[in-house]
C-alpha cells in the first residue's frame, strides 16, 4: 500500500504486555506479539507492517519494556533503535502513552499522533488504513480524541466497551466520506460481567474497545493536564531532559513512583470531546485460545505445523505441540490442548477464558519459572 506524505502523522505501538491467556505458548519472556500465529510474521511484525501504509517508517514508535528489546532486535532487525522507547516499569497505558508522547512532541510540536495495540489482528487492512487516516483528519479538524470502535456480535466480558449516542453524526467537511460511521462517545465502560455484557449487547449503543486512538499531541497532553495532572507534570520534567545524558535517569526516577492507572480510565472517560469510527475490518485481540480457534487460526485434529493428530471417536479437538511428538486422542471431545517443552494445558473448549486464573494458581505454589 502507499503510504501517505504527511510527515507530522506517527504511530506509537504498545508492545509491553504479557498475553497471559495464551499461555503456556505466550509467556512472560516471550509474549504473543513477540509469536507467530498467522504465516507472515510475528504479531508485531505484522502491526509494523500494516501501520506503515498510513505512517513513514521513521515515525513509527515501539514502546516496550526492558525485557522485550532483545525480542524487537529479532522480530525487526532493522527498526531504527532510535524510534524503539523503553519503560523501565510496566505502569498500564496511561503513563505508557503519556511518555511516547512526550517523546513525539519534542520531536515534532504538530504531531498528530495513532495509538495502537501491537498483537490485535486485522483482517482487511485496507479497510484498517482507510479508517486510521480518517481518524487523522478528524483528529485535527474536530480538535477531540479520537477512537475505533467494534461492533459486538456477541456478549463479551474480556473487552472494553464504548457507548455511543444513538445517532451518526454528520460531518463538517464537504465531500465527506460517509462510508465509515462517525459517532459521538458517551462514556467508557471497563470489562463487564456476563449479565452486563448481554445488556450491551441488547442496547445497540455499545461497542468494543478497539485500544485504538488517534489525537493531535497538543489535545491529548491537554487532557492530562486536566485529568492526570501529576503525571501530566513529571512528563513534562522528562520532556525537558529527553536527548541529554540525565534521559534514562530521569525516565527510571518519574517511573519509580508513578500509579499504574489505563488511558481508558484517567484520560477517555473524563474527556470532553471523544469521537468514534465504526471499525469494519474485522478485528481480534486473541485474547484466550477458544478466539484463536474461532477466527481459524487453529487447526483442529492437527499440530502447530499442521500434521495430523490420530483422532479416534474425538470431536471438536484442538491440538497444539511441538514438532516431532506423536499424539493420540480417543474418545474425546470439546478439548483444547497445549503443549510446550515444560508447560502443558489441557481444557474445555469455551473455558479459556480461565487460562489466567490457573497462572495465579501457580504463582502461589510458588512457580513462577513456568509463567
Amino acid at each position: 500500500m502507499t503510504q501517505i506524505a504527511d510527515r507530522n502523522v506517527y504511530a506509537v505501538i504498545l508492545a509491553g504486555g504479557v498475553g497471559s491467556s495464551l499461555w503456556p505458548l505466550s509467556r512472560k519472556k516471550i509474549p504473543k506479539q513477540f509469536l507467530h500465529f498467522i504465516d507472515g510474521g510475528t504479531m508485531i511484525q505484522n502491526t509494523v507492517a500494516r501501520i506503515s501504509g498510513a505512517v513513514r517508517q521513521e515515525n513509527i514508535i515501539i514502546i516496550t519494556g526492558k525485557q522485550h528489546w532483545r525480542l524487537i532486535h529479532e522480530c525487526l532487525p532493522g527498526f531504527d533503535v532510535g524510534n524503539i522507547i523503553i519503560e523501565p516499569n510496566i505502569r498500564d497505558t496511561a503513563p505508557c502513552i503519556a511518555l511516547a508522547t512526550t517523546v513525539i512532541r519534542k520531536r515534532d510540536p504538530d504531531a498528530v499522533t495513532i495509538v495502537l495495540p501491537s498483537d490485535h489482528l486485522v483482517f482487511d487492512e485496507k479497510q484498517f488504513l482507510k479508517t486510521v487516516m480518517k481518524g487523522v483528519t478528524l483528529a485535527r479538524s474536530k480538535q477531540g480524541l479520537v477512537t475505533i470502535g467494534i461492533q459486538p456480535d456477541r456478549p463479551e466480558t474480556r473487552y472494553g466497551y464504548i457507548q455511543v449516542e444513538p445517532s451518526v453524526m454528520m460531518e463538517d467537511e464537504e465531500n465527506a466520506d460517509t462510508s465509515i460511521p462517525l459517532f459521538r462517545v458517551k462514556t467508557f465502560a471497563e470489562k463487564p460481567d456476563q449479565i452486563t455484557a448481554e445488556q450491551f449487547l441488547q442496547s445497540n449503543d455499545f461497542w468494543w474497545n478497539s485500544g485504538v486512538f488517534i489525537w493531535h499531541v497538543d489535545t491529548i497532553c491537554n487532557e492530562y493536564r486536566r485529568s492526570l495532572p501529576e503525571l501530566y507534570q513529571d512528563m513534562l520534567n522528562v520532556h525537558s531532559y529527553l536527548g541529554t545524558e540525565r534521559e534514562e535517569s530521569v525516565i527510571e526516577d518519574v517511573y519509580s513512583w508513578i500509579h499504574p492507572i489505563s488511558v481508558d480510565y484517567g484520560i477517555m472517560e473524563k474527556a470532553e470531546k471523544v469521537y468514534m469510527l465504526a471499525g469494519t475490518f474485522g478485528w481480534t485481540d486473541l485474547g484466550c485460545w477458544d478466539e484463536v480457534i474461532k477466527v481459524g487460526l487453529g487447526l483442529q485434529g492437527r499440530d502447530s505445523s499442521g500434521h495430523e493428530v490420530v483422532m479416534l471417536d474425538s470431536s471438536n479437538v484442538f491440538i497444539r505441540k511441538p514438532e516431532n511428538k506423536a499424539v493420540v486422542a480417543i474418545g474425546v471431545k470439546d478439548l483444547i490442548v497445549v503443549d510446550t517443552p515444560d508447560a502443558l494445558l489441557i481444557c474445555r473448549s469455551g473455558d479459556s477464558q480461565s487460562v489466567v486464573k490457573s497462572l495465579d494458581a501457580l504463582r502461589r505454589e510458588g512457580q513462577d519459572e513456568f509463567l
